[in-house]
């Protein structure tokens, strides 16, 4: 499977949890034709099969190289990105919880899933394989979710692209994020508040932001059914450096904001 398939398999499994992207996707293609993807990025649980240096060979395998190594700490979480050499092909961002650095509560009902996990051969499909375990119940989701948002949305979502990001460069009509946000809301879509609607500087060479995750019903185990944050759409405004190359990496300050997208309330 090369990088194109790849991206499109994740699109049509991205948008059946997150119908907002398409509608926001089509939103700016009236306006702007193609919409260019800046980056995507998972997450999963470390210290089994599918932990990130499982998932990494699979990315290089694309013709990527690791670009950086990012650490979360209040989150409890690290991070490897990846670039590929042709510019057009998207970043990649990956991310994985310290399982055993959460309480010893949750460790043990993130646990009793992950254990579940089968030790298997793994191609790219994974990226959008879901659930490799049975579903939590909603008592088990709110425990983890006091400790930690990103394991309560793992447990219940599983390895499924987190998000794609609008790369705002690439736009024709605008190259301000904030007008980009600004027409999000106006279209109806809640934006990502925290730390502002966007996060980073020009300084920092890069700004994101993000809608607020969909969400849809999920049933849990013993058959009780809510509603859950799901995945958000993104968008990225990157600025050069001092010699005129315009930053491709990840700013932690940004992406710690970013992660609060899922946030169920």
């Amino acid at each position: 499977m090369n990088a194109e398939q790849f991206f499109n398999e994740l699109w049509q499994d991205y948008i059946t949890i997150t119908p907002q992207a398409e509608q926001i996707k089509q939103l700016f293609a009236k306006t702007d034709g193609i919409v260019i993807n800046d980056h995507v990025a998972f997450r999963t649980f470390a210290d089994t099969p599918l932990k990130l240096d499982n998932l990494e060979p699979l990315i290089l395998g694309m013709g990527y190289e690791r670009q950086g190594s990012y650490d979360f700490k209040a989150k409890k979480l690290r991070a490897h990105s990846f670039i590929h050499p042709n510019p057009n092909v998207p970043k990649v961002f990956i991310s994985e919880l310290l399982v055993d650095q959460l309480s010893e509560s949750a460790q043990a009902i993130i646990g009793k899933y992950t254990a579940q996990i089968k030790e298997q051969d793994l191609d790219l499909s994974v990226f959008w394989s879901a659930r490799h375990w049975e579903m939590p119940s909603f008592e088990e989701y709110q425990a983890v979710m006091e400790e930690s948002e990103y394991g309560a949305w793992l447990l219940a979502i599983g390895v499924r692209v987190n998000h794609f990001t609008v790369s705002v460069n690439h736009l024709h009509t605008t190259d301000c994020i904030r007008e980009v946000l600004q027409r999000v809301k106006d279209a109806g879509f809640a934006v990502n508040t925290v730390g502002g609607e966007v996060k980073g500087t020009p300084e920092a060479l890069l700004e994101q932001g993000s809608t607020m995750a969909d969400r849809q019903n999920y049933i849990f185990a013993g058959g009780e059914e809510f509603e859950i944050p799901t995945c958000f759409y993104e968008f990225a405004k990157r600025y050069p450096d001092a010699e005129g190359v315009v930053y491709q990496g990840f700013v932690e300050a940004n992406a710690d904001k970013i992660f609060e997208s899922t946030n169920a309330s």
